[in-house]
């Protein structure tokens, strides 16, 4: 079966894209398995046959997930979609200097067809993740299945860790006084007045504009739809008239003075100058005088570092782990090569076990702050070890046992939905009993 798809063009204006696979409604399309095989080989997968019916199957097993929570009526909200595709998109867009124009260039598309086509994404593999999370909620696994998981791996090939580290961290954020945001709301109001004075809007926000995409948009931020702007941003651009400039409007990123251009039901088009007060050398020190005296209090034993981590520590990624970094499996031991770079320089002139005096950084959102540092342990370079790798072993044995769960679950659900496969991909025998 031929369909015909838009996004690059052959010379009828169409692409054309062959449908492979078919779930009851859902089809697997060959262009995806193409894109998800050619991944595993950009990292380094090895080429062949079986790698592309391994990524056929997985194609498969997700579009009968989706069939399967039909029938079964799992859902996922869409305030939770919305969500998730605003982050997602906001992501995006920053690789691009903020440029909706860029994007629309590179992807052949609207920036209103691109948010649409990953929301449709994003919402097929939250439904996905809803459905896995169901098959193998229930599973657990014991100390003596972890064992025999890592005593069947051969001896010659356990793999090897690099150097490992356990490293803690409590996070002061530089609290902006109240003189310095009064001091860039004054700055926008005389940006403002200058606006309406007659002073041409892109050049002033060109000028004096902290959003980085502002030197390919001129602070224009294009037509978009509800969810798309933080919240204080789109509530201001729905209460303005066109053409009307808001006064300076509070959001995560600092002030804002928003104009709105046009609204279209729920699309609005609105451009903005943002500034974002920098924390004064008084505020840093004063987020630096307060770890100063947490760490005396630790050292003295009157708190602990993780419960000082729970309970002051501004990084919500850290402070739940008592303000331990961790590793891709949540695991306390982290790869060396894994830390932030900042982290592993700090450490390097640390002994182990020692809290380092408050050190003044930026964090990956680009917030002045100050953190202390906590050098629990270093583990050198070793072959695999049951008991030094506990937790990472244990997840890869929770994980074998979830795939397994997963494929006996496919192999039962398949006979609840119609599928079929190209018989060019007979030979992957996928559906053989």
């Amino acid at each position: 079966m031929i369909i015909n798809l838009a996004g690059a063009q052959d010379d009828g204006g169409f692409v054309i894209d062959k449908i492979i696979g078919k779930v009851d409604n859902y089809i697997v399309l060959k262009s995806e398995l193409d894109k998800a095989y050619q991944e595993y080989i950009s990292n380094g997968g090895r080429p062949g046959e079986q790698a592309r019916c391994q990524y056929l199957a997985l194609l498969l097993r997700n579009k009968l997930m989706m069939a399967k929570a039909e029938i079964d009526s799992v859902v996922v909200s869409d305030s939770d979609v919305d969500a998730e595709t605003s982050r997602r998109m906001n992501v995006i867009l920053a690789q691009y200097g903020g440029s909706q124009q860029e994007l629309e260039q590179k992807f052949n598309k609207t920036f209103e067809q691109f948010r649409i086509e990953l929301r449709d994404q994003i919402r097929e593999q939250m439904v996905i993740n809803e459905m896995q999370r169901k098959i193998t909620k229930d599973i657990s696994i014991t100390p003596a299945e972890v064992r025999r998981f890592f005593n069947r791996i051969p001896k010659d090939s356990l793999p090897f860790f690099s150097a490992e580290v356990e490293v803690a961290q409590i996070v002061r954020l530089a609290k902006v006084s109240n003189e310095q945001k009064e001091l860039t709301k004054r700055q926008l109001m005389d940006l403002r007045n200058r606006i309406l004075a007659g002073e041409d809007f892109g050049k002033l926000a060109r000028e004096y504009s902290d959003d980085p995409s502002v030197t390919a948009n001129n602070g224009d931020m294009g037509f978009v739809g509800r969810g798309m702007m933080v919240p204080e941003y789109e509530a201001m651009c729905f209460k303005l008239k066109p053409g009307e400039i808001s006064m300076p409007v509070e959001t995560m990123y600092g002030f804002h003075i928003i104009q709105l251009l046009e609204r279209r039901g729920n699309e609005y088009h609105s451009r903005h100058i943002l500034i974002s007060p920098a924390p004064s050398k008084d505020d840093l020190a004063a987020a630096e005088r307060f770890l100063d005296s947490l760490r005396n209090r630790i050292l003295m034993d009157s708190i602990t570092f993780q419960k000082a981590a729970r309970e002051y520590s501004d990084d919500t990624a850290t402070k739940g782990n008592g303000g331990f970094f961790t590793d891709n499996e949540g695991g306390l031991k982290v790869p060396v090569d894994e830390l932030d770079p900042g982290v592993y320089f700090a450490i390097d002139t640390m002994k182990v076990g020692t809290i380092s005096r408050p050190l003044v950084y930026r964090t990956d959102n680009g917030k002045d702050a100050v953190r202390i540092l906590y050098y629990k342990n270093r583990i050198a370079p070793h072959v695999a070890d049951l008991q030094k790798d506990w937790e990472r072993i244990r997840a890869a044995a929770l994980n074998e046992k979830q795939m397994k769960a997963l494929e006996k679950w496919f192999n039962k659900a398949r006979k609840d939905v119609y599928i079929s496969i190209d018989p060019a991909y007979d030979y992957c025998g996928i559906l053989d009993d």
